[in-house]
């Protein structure tokens, strides 16, 4: 019932910074937490930052100071604003849902790669 589509990837050196988008459609009122994930090659999936609907946020300890998630309700989008970005970042960002019904949805993931 909803659906997630990031934006925002690409290629950057280290030390600087992206901001990822996710644009989500569909049952939007449904929505209880939206965050962002990745997947480095060969790793598992990791949680880097999640916001509720009143706007808090939680970071993952390797990017607290440098990543800032945050959303606009009126258009129904979240970011990830990345700062000082490390080698050790690079790795498909996916942005993610829950609903109040406990219901998950995924986008597709935008590859991040930092690299001189």
């Amino acid at each position: 019932q909803v659906q997630l589509v990031e934006s925002g990837g690409g290629l950057v050196q280290p030390g600087g910074s992206l901001r990822l988008s996710c644009a989500a459609s569909g049952s939007v009122s449904s929505i209880r937490v939206m965050g962002w994930y990745r997947q480095a090659p060969g790793k598992q999936r990791e949680l880097v930052a999640i916001i509720f609907s009143g706007g808090n946020p939680n970071y993952a300890d390797s990017v607290r100071g440098r990543f800032t998630i945050s959303r606009d309700n009126s258009k129904n989008t979240v970011y990830l604003q990345m700062n000082s970005l490390k080698p050790e970042d690079t790795a498909v960002y996916y942005c993610n849902t829950h609903l109040w019904d406990d219901m998950i949805y995924w986008g597709k993931g935008t590859l991040v790669t930092v690299s001189s």
